[in-house]
């Protein structure tokens, strides 16, 4: 009896299978390729969203999922199935307490924090996530590509050819440093909520610690924040890392989108909306962030402000950052879809240009570079680079309270930048 019922169940499954082929076949291929689609999202989702101990709603409608430590995204990587947390870095870089206590003192900027806080924190052994939503993946353009940045996107100031000025569609203005081994940088980073022009834009501050050719092997680092109504769904100033070893081909994401990054950190959630922002000509607010390699165990780790390890990159992951980096990079970088022929209005930074100085233009100031010794140390022979000056432009200094810094960005479009 048993058994028949079992043939029965079986049958029933196949003739509801057969039922479904045939609707997809009758409303054409277009039909099989959404349902395929529906489910390809609902196990991507599977994948990125873990079943969670506690879950926070943000006042601006994120889902904050607390996650168990153990169970992130991050040891879905087959060579981490076995991995040992690393729950602190063994070094931190001498003389980052110093340099805190400094900052602290002279600084008239307060620190942010994340929007989430409001409603809720995360338990000890967990850690925030973030949680995708379908709108999400399917933004999209395509489940594959969800969560990461499009190909040759990283600003290379030496090689710059007029032809393939917006071959990328990727701006920069930036500051950099290059021809030495560095182990980690540090900057803190003035936040605004640029405009937007496009959904499929962006306009994002950030820091990158760079290995590698600026060809197909390329590996990077990155950390800041950005504005991205693609990947996030709005206008949101938000905290982001990004990760890659291959040039931004086949490895790598944003945040935890990926299984890469491990988190220790239960108060910081990546891709989180970070609270309260810069207003022109008022309240200024700035993050301070750092990346420095373990010279221990080689892990690559991530500090946001002055309290909060947030985790790190295994070296294993990286091909030349396994050993150094060779260039650091600070600064803005946008998209310009180049809609209709004409130059986006997509703004960086403030939205300003740098000679409007503070409250008014986005700065980076203390921007530091962690030496072979494991040292924080000014860095030398900086350069500035921009690929179009009239779009977006950028302008070191130097002084006592702010070390080496820079104001940067500004509008896109305008009469001389058409």
């Amino acid at each position: 009896m048993a058994a028949h019922v079992s043939v029965c169940r079986c049958l029933v499954v196949v003739l509801a299978l057969v039922a479904w082929l045939s609707c997809a076949a009758a409303e054409g291929g277009g039909g099989y390729r959404a349902v395929r689609q529906r489910l390809e999202v609902r196990r991507h989702l599977k994948r990125l969203n873990k079943k969670p101990v506690k879950s926070i709603r943000s006042p601006d409608g994120d889902i904050i999922d607390c996650v168990h430590v153990s169970h992130q995204p991050a040891f879905d990587h087959p060579f981490l199935k076995n991995h040992s947390i690393q729950m602190r870095p063994t070094y931190h870089p001498e003389g980052l307490f110093d340099e805190n206590k400094v900052a602290s003192q002279k600084t008239k900027t307060p620190s942010t924090a994340q929007l989430w806080h409001q409603n809720g924190r995360c338990p000890e052994d967990t850690i925030p996530i973030r949680r995708t939503t379908r709108d999400d993946v399917l933004r999209a353009s395509s489940v594959k590509r969800y969560g990461r940045k499009k190909h040759r996107s990283i600003p290379c100031p030496l090689s710059v050819d007029p032809d393939l000025l917006n071959e990328s569609g990727h701006q920069h203005a930036i500051a950099y440093v290059e021809g030495d081994r560095y182990y980690g940088a540090k900057a803190t980073i003035n936040v605004w909520r640029p405009k937007i022009q496009q959904p499929n834009e962006f306009s994002l501050s950030q820091l990158w610690i760079l290995g590698g050719s600026f060809g197909e092997d390329l590996n990077s680092i990155e950390a800041g924040w950005q504005v991205s109504p693609d990947l996030y769904g709005d206008n949101n100033t938000r905290l982001f890392t990004y990760w890659t070893s291959d040039a931004y081909q086949a490895t790598g994401c944003y945040n935890l989108l990926c299984s890469g990054f491990i988190q220790v950190n239960n108060e910081v959630a990546m891709g989180a909306s970070i609270s309260p922002i810069s207003d022109y000509d008022g309240s200024q607010y700035d993050v301070s962030i750092l990346v420095w390699k373990d010279p221990k165990e080689g892990n690559w780790w991530m500090q946001f402000g002055n309290d909060y390890v947030l985790g790190y990159w295994p070296s294993f992951l990286f091909s030349y950052l396994s050993d150094s980096a060779s260039m650091i990079e600070w600064g803005g970088e946008v998209v310009n879809s180049d809609a209709d022929g004409e130059h986006t209005s997509t703004e960086m930074g403030s939205g300003r240009f740098p000679e409007e100085g503070f409250s008014k233009a986005s700065y980076f100031r203390n921007i530091q570079v962690v030496d072979g010794s494991n040292n924080l140390r000014a860095p030398t022979g900086v350069g500035a680079f921009t690929e179009q000056s009239n779009c977006y432009d950028v302008q070191n200094g130097n002084n006592g309270e702010w070390g080496q810094y820079f104001y940067y960005g500004g509008p896109g479009r305008n009469s001389n930048c058409p």
